[in-house]
């Protein structure tokens, strides 16, 4: 036997695991989630802070996003914003809320019953079309310049996408569960209830999201007009004394409440849709 045949022990630092068999660490879903979320925001930030900074734009006009922030804290501590924001949120809430209260029934009646949609529809295409701040002077003149145009205005933009959503969700539901219900003898109230409705909540939740971005885009052109208060106000009062870091602040905080309206509304459409099983990809 020669020493070349002999058996040769393996060094004891060699495992039967080595650094490259061993598992990689795997970063969590909900960071991962929050990074790929933010990572653009952040970026966008980060230029709006640059950007005047080293004069590519005039900071004059865009000073930068720590400034804003800067001033907008000191507008909040003074006690000066929330007013604005409390009195634009009523306003607000009180046109969705109305358009909501009117649009949702109304959408069902024209969904499930065919006949009434066809003599109603004509009429709501037509006013449907009808351009909202052309009926602005209209409403100022029967309501006034208070509260109640502005929540009109604000009525006339939301209460079409909530329509036009509910209709869709009621009329476009699944044949198959229509058919698998029809098979199960259910009679026409519960297949309403319980196939048709469930299955038109994610149209309908839809068309209040868009209705919820409208109500904001819309709140600002009313605020406009005849008003001494309110984040619209704000903007433009802003822009005329050329408080421009005000101005910025009004900006950010419609976006705020803009993106917190629809993350709500996302919330309340994974509430009702909880039966719904998602598929395993």
């Amino acid at each position: 036997m020669t020493l070349s045949s002999l058996p040769v022990d393996e060094p004891a630092s060699r495992s039967a695991t080595t650094p490259s068999d061993a598992p990689a660490r795997r970063i969590p879903a909900w960071v991962q989630l929050a990074f790929e979320r933010s990572i653009a925001i952040a970026a966008f930030l980060a230029l709006w802070e640059i950007a005047p900074r080293l004069g590519w734009v005039n900071a004059t006009f865009l000073p930068p996003f720590s400034d804003v922030l800067v001033v907008g804290y000191d507008y909040a501590i003074q006690g000066k914003l929330w007013p604005h924001v409390e009195v634009s949120l009523v306003r607000a809430l009180g046109g969705f809320s109305l358009g909501v209260v009117t649009a949702v029934p109304l959408g069902i009646v024209l969904g499930w019953y065919k006949g009434v949609d066809r003599y109603l529809n004509p009429l709501l295409q037509l006013l449907r079309q009808t351009n909202p701040v052309s009926l602005f002077p209209i409403f100022i003149l029967f309501f006034g310049i208070g509260y109640m145009t502005k929540v009109a205005i604000i009525y006339w933009v939301v209460v079409w996408p909530i329509l036009l959503g509910t209709i869709s969700g009621i009329r476009y539901v699944d044949p198959a569960l229509v058919k698998y219900a029809r098979s199960m003898a259910l009679s026409d109230r519960q297949l309403f209830l319980k196939v048709v409705v469930p299955s038109s909540i994610p149209s309908l939740i839809t068309g209040m999201r868009l209705a919820a971005t409208y109500s904001f885009l819309m709140l600002v052109v009313s605020e406009m007009v005849g008003a001494n208060n309110g984040l619209g106000y704000l903007v433009v009062n802003s822009q005329y004394l050329m408080s421009i870091h005000l101005l910025y602040v009004g900006v950010i905080i419609l976006a705020l409440l803009g993106i917190t309206a629809n993350w709500l509304l996302v919330l309340l459409e994974r509430r009702l849709t909880s039966w719904k099983v998602e598929p395993n990809l």
